[in-house]
């Protein structure tokens, strides 16, 4: 999958799906982002992801690199 595969998808329901696959701890282990280890939940972690490139492209990688069990 590429960045292109992205289109369509928004960001609450990329990440809804990570948490839902691992869990906030594993996310948190996996990107070592504070908002997914102290605290965490989706509208905290919408909007550090919409204010922080950098963590919202970690974020967009490892959906895409991850298998999901649909």
């Amino acid at each position: 999958m590429s960045v292109h595969d992205l289109h369509g998808i928004t960001l609450e329901s990329l990440l809804t799906q990570l948490v839902a696959h691992y869990g906030w701890d594993e996310l948190g282990k996996r990107i070592d982002i504070n908002c997914f280890i102290s605290d965490p939940s989706i509208k905290s972690s919408l909007k550090f992801l919409r204010k922080t490139p950098w963590a919202r492209t970690k974020v967009e990688e490892l959906y895409l690199a991850t298998t999901f069990d649909n």
